[in-house]
């Protein structure tokens, strides 16, 4: 079985695994990083997202084979006591209701504010649109990213 380096929250990794697993796979059941969840299984929720090389990206869907060099965030690597600013915030604002798809609208919430310290309703909106809200505490999100986009 072939074995892959992987650079996760800045610990290095060696996984053995099939090429095409996806990254939710290896870092849930081979890591034991369980904050990103597995939700659609096809990439079209946003409940798996992760930061590879600061892009948000769909875990669910990705290949250990596509990562060589290349550097992993989850929602764990944000901060080891949920101090991240995007984290406190999503905590005052009460935010999660189920939390399901937290992680992922967190991770993409930090990739538009790494990108845009000073987003728009409008340019939340289309950062934050790909990843699905079950109990539709949108408004709360965009608040959230307001009050961290502030502190920049």
């Amino acid at each position: 079985m072939p074995s892959f380096d992987l650079q996760i929250n800045g610990q290095s990794y060696t996984v053995e695994a099939e090429a095409q697993m996806p990254l939710l796979c290896a870092l849930r059941d081979l890591i034991g990083l369980t904050g990103t969840k597995f939700s659609c299984g096809m990439g079209l929720c946003g409940s798996c997202t992760v930061l590879i090389d600061g892009e948000p990206t769909r875990s669910c869907v990705t290949p250990l084979s596509s990562l060589a060099g290349k550097t992993i965030t989850t929602i764990e690597g944000l901060s080891a006591d949920g101090s991240h600013p995007l984290q406190k915030a999503w905590q005052a604002e009460h935010v999660s209701q189920c939390g399901y798809c937290q992680p992922g609208q967190i991770m993409n919430a930090v990739a538009l504010l790494e990108k845009n310290p000073k987003p728009s309703d409008a340019d939340i909106d289309k950062a934050m649109s790909g990843t699905l809200c079950r109990c539709g505490t949108y408004q709360r999100i965009r608040k959230a990213i307001h009050s961290v986009a502030r502190e920049f």
